[in-house]
């Protein structure tokens, strides 16, 4: 008896790295097994960069379409495993780094009916989603998810609140075809909004506070407030980075809500689902710093590149990893959806920003 204790637990030690050379030899082998994936995904992403300095189409949806292009080598081994590190920690690093370009120093810039209208529009569009999702049986989930990624700030709203909203099996379906529908529509907005404003006659200032209040992603905000003037481009940056500061309270408001309705909720290792992710609280910590600290504009600067180069690869590793047919079954209803609520913020913001310069005229 006593020899066969000993003999099984000799087994179980010999499983096990029994030391931490042993440790930090499979911790290294697990690295490496990431290379050949993750380099992948970061080809990508540089060729779609390449691609969208030299066009018009906006290099995050160029490394969606590649990556989905592509989706047949998320089949091979050796790939798995960088393509998976790309798409979930990869992407939760670049939409944590986000948060260190925000301030509070926005606020006093903007001012705080600029700030309460920008709070009324993400309120009012996901509760404009769910209402809109009641009315034609679609799922809650569904629209939480799309109406906060257009209310916000598209694909790293999409990413941050798909974390704290319940799973099934088309979760993660439901995550790529909203980070495609947002993308597509903030390029068709990039294009169409300052043909819109140029010809209603609005003023620089007013178009720039229009484009970052309702263009969904940042990059396609800028494109389409310098192609204006330069101090629209500034303008509409300052908002839509105002409308991203506003990602966390979204966030723990939704993972609140998703917790009353669905109580039972837990992770893969039978644990209760952190009511905030870490990546959320990182971005608030970095938020925080930038708004307390003097915090030198080259580390802003380099900290905001590498956040749009993670989000770039990570997006690329979504697409890598996503069967296209499988998007497609999302649907049209869905597809109608995510665009009236596009329509919804831009109206919203508009009669908002109307009623503003009517009251302080």
């Amino acid at each position: 008896m006593t020899g066969d204790i000993s003999s099984d637990q000799t087994v179980d030690e010999r499983s096990q790295p029994r030391t931490l050379v042993e440790q930090a030899i499979s911790g290294s082998q697990h690295a490496l097994g990431v290379v050949p994936g993750l380099a992948l995904a970061v080809l990508v992403a540089a060729v779609s960069q390449l691609v969208a300095d030299n066009s018009i189409f906006p290099a995050m949806l160029l490394a969606l379409v590649f990556g989905l292009a592509i989706n047949r080598v998320n089949t091979v081994p050796a790939l798995k495993p960088g393509i998976a590190f790309g798409a979930k920690p990869v992407l939760r690093i670049g939409v944590a780094l986000l948060g260190a370009r925000i301030s509070f120093d926005m606020v006093a810039e903007l001012g705080w009916a600029m700030v309460s209208l920008l709070a009324l529009s993400i309120a009012a569009t996901i509760g404009f989603g769910l209402l809109l999702a009641r009315r034609t049986n679609a799922k809650a989930r569904f629209a939480v998810l799309s109406s906060g990624a257009v209310a916000i700030c598209g694909a790293s709203a999409a990413i941050a609140i798909a974390s704290v909203l319940p799973k099934d099996e088309k979760s993660e379906d439901r995550l790529v075809f909203t980070i495609v529908g947002v993308t597509v529509l903030s390029t068709v907005a990039m294009v169409l909004y300052p043909l819109i404003t140029g010809a209603m006659g609005v003023d620089d200032r007013t178009a720039g506070i229009f484009f970052g209040a309702a263009i969904h992603d940042v990059a396609q905000v800028v494109g389409a407030g310098f192609s204006v003037y330069a101090e629209t481009g500034e303008i509409a940056t300052l908002v839509k980075l105002l409308r991203v500061s506003m990602l966390a309270p979204t966030v723990l408001c939704i993972a609140l809500l998703a917790r009353r309705f669905a109580p039972g909720e837990v992770d893969a290792s039978g644990k209760r689902t952190p009511l905030l992710p870490t990546f959320v609280i990182a971005f608030i910590v970095l938020a925080a710093i930038n708004s307390f600290f003097d915090v030198p504009e080259v580390l802003q600067s380099v900290l905001a590149t590498a956040s749009g180069w993670m989000l770039l690869i990570a997006i690329a590793a979504v697409g890598i990893k996503t069967n296209l047919s499988d998007v497609t079954q999302v649907g049209g209803a869905a597809v109608a959806a995510i665009t009236v609520q596009t329509v919804f913020i831009a109206l919203f913001i508009a009669g908002g920003m109307a009623l503003l310069a009517h009251w302080f005229s």
